[in-house]
Formats: C-alpha cells, sequence, structure tokens
C-alpha cells in the first residue's frame, strides 16, 4: 500500500454471540448505550452501559437504527418503512414508507443529519442489479423528499464533516465514495445539498468495497473496507492516510463511542472463505482522535 500507512490496531471482539449482517452501529453519548443491527435476523440490538444485552426482533429485514432527540424512542428503517421503536415496550409505529415497497429494493444504511432529517439509503437488491438505488431524504412530520434516484447499486457511506457542509455518500458496489456540498442552515424546508456529487476515492479490490463510514473531530473520514479486512482512513481531500487492518474479513461499518468518543465501534458481516467460515460480530479498539456526538432526529 503506497503512501498508506498500514495499522494493526488493538483490537478486541465485544459480544459472544453471532451476526449475519452487523451494521449501523450507533453510540448514545448521553445513556453509554450502544445500537447496531442485524440485517438479516433481523433484529436492533442494544447493548447497554450496565452491560445487560436487549434484543428487538424485527418483522421485517433491518437496515440500520438513528437515536431520536426525545431519548425515549429510536427509529428503525424496515423492508416496509421507517418505523419509530419504543426500546421499553418494543412497540413500533410506522412514520412513513419511502420505498413504497419497490421491487428488488430494500432500505439500508442511514443517518440522522445536521438539518434534523433521517437521510435514508436503499439497496438494489435485483441479481444482477440495475442501478435503481435511491437516497430519501425523512422529515420529523413523516414527510419525505427523494434527494437521489437511479444510477446507483448500494446506498452507503453517510457521513458529515465536522462543521456540517460536506456530505460523504458512499455506492459499495460502485465501488466509489462522492462528496456533496450540504448547507445545515436552509433547514428542514430547504434543499440542503448540491446537484452535482465530486468524486472523492474510487476503490480498488484491496482497499474493500466502501461501506458504512464515520467522520471524526478533525474532519477525517473512516470508512469499512468490507471484504478488505480493514478500515480506510482518508483526508478531508480525499488522500488515503492509514489502513486499520482488522480480525474481521468483511467489516460493515465503524462509530466512533466511549466516555471521550475516542472508541471506534466495528460491525461486521459473516463470510465465507473457501472452507473458512467467520461469523458476522461487533469489535472495537482505541484511537489517539475523537470523533463526533450523533445527530438526533427531531420527533
Amino acid at each position: 500500500m503506497p503512501g498508506v500507512k498500514v495499522i494493526r490496531p488493538n483490537v478486541r471482539q465485544l459480544i459472544d454471540f453471532p451476526l449475519q449482517v452487523g451494521e449501523s452501529p450507533t453510540w448514545d453519548e448521553r445513556t453509554g448505550d450502544l445500537w447496531l443491527v442485524d440485517i438479516m435476523e433481523p433484529s436492533a440490538i442494544c447493548l447497554r452501559a450496565s452491560g445487560a444485552v436487549e434484543k428487538h426482533l424485527m418483522p421485517a429485514t433491518i437496515g440500520c437504527v438513528a437515536l431520536c432527540e426525545n431519548g425515549t424512542v429510536v427509529l428503525v428503517a424496515l423492508q416496509n418503512g421507517v418505523y419509530i421503536l419504543n426500546p421499553r415496550t418494543g412497540a413500533l409505529k410506522l412514520l412513513c414508507d419511502p420505498d413504497d415497497g419497490r421491487a428488488d429494493s430494500r432500505l439500508n444504511d442511514g443517518k440522522v443529519g445536521p438539518d434534523g432529517c433521517f437521510w435514508i439509503g436503499t439497496r438494489d437488491e435485483a441479481t444482477p442489479q440495475t442501478g435503481n438505488a435511491r437516497l430519501y431524504r425523512v422529515k420529523p412530520d413523516g414527510s419525505f423528499d427523494t434527494i437521489l434516484d437511479g444510477d446507483m447499486k448500494t446506498s452507503n457511506g453517510l457521513a458529515w464533516s465536522p462543521d456540517g457542509r460536506r456530505m460523504y455518500y458512499s455506492d459499495s458496489s460502485g465501488p466509489y465514495v462522492n462528496v456533496f456540498d450540504f448547507k445545515p442552515e436552509v433547514g428542514i424546508a430547504g434543499q440542503p445539498i448540491s446537484e452535482k456529487p465530486r468524486r472523492f476515492h474510487d476503490f480498488t479490490f484491496d482497499e474493500g468495497r466502501p461501506d458504512g463510514a464515520a467522520v471524526d473531530a478533525d474532519g477525517f473520514y473512516w470508512i469499512a473496507g468490507q471484504g478488505g479486512g480493514r478500515l480506510n482512513r482518508f483526508s478531508p481531500d480525499g488522500e488515503m492516510l492509514e489502513a486499520y487492518l482488522l480480525p474481521a474479513k468483511a467489516p460493515t461499518m465503524p462509530c466512533f463511542g466511549g466516555p471521550d468518543l475516542s472508541t471506534l465501534y466495528i460491525t461486521s458481516l459473516s463470510t465465507r472463505d473457501g472452507c473458512a467460515f467467520q461469523h458476522g460480530s461487533l469489535y472495537a479498539f482505541d484511537t489517539e482522535v475523537r470523533g463526533l456526538v450523533t445527530y438526533r432526529f427531531c420527533l
């Protein structure tokens, strides 16, 4: 990896149960809880600060989870819509269904942006993929906009710069990352992203498929190299600086957490390489940088 610093961090495995497709780790800085999902089980999982593990089985495939401002409920993106989950009762309430049952499509990677809206992309489930992926922006009242439509296969890699003025977005099947100018000041009513993105990076096979991502407090972009067994860290100008090698062949998404936001949590999916099978899991390692507090949906 010419010019890229290869780092082997001191990684620890945090759970003793397998994940089929682990995704969407999300740190709650108010409680010290860590949320994640298993797409195919399907379930939303909360690792409580107390050490308790709560698993909420879902009625349909789940793509991701997001925190809400009121702190009592979370958002979950399922095959058949975006729902509000009450972790205390397990009750689900439909907020909206932006994908409206489209064939060969499901909700995938999603995060709350600096505008207080839930940005949720889809994955093209056709074989072979046809490029039908979309990106939606869901507002607190349940209304939504279609932001990107078509010529994409697997929406992923959502993250924002520390000042909220840049939005990263990957197509895992591209495989590439694009960056959009973002205007958080327009709020819910306006159109916050630029019409045309700029290419940030095209990925090689060894770098892995660009999956889920996070941004640190210095504005550096961390993205899982799924299939490459690594996290890739980029400078804001698109230079790959570091590759963090992981025990998981297929990491799916990082997030920053811990008391000072300097711990990286990474989910992974199950893989088979010849006769060798590896379950998906949840890993963590400590870093010398800090992350950003997660945006919350303004219910």
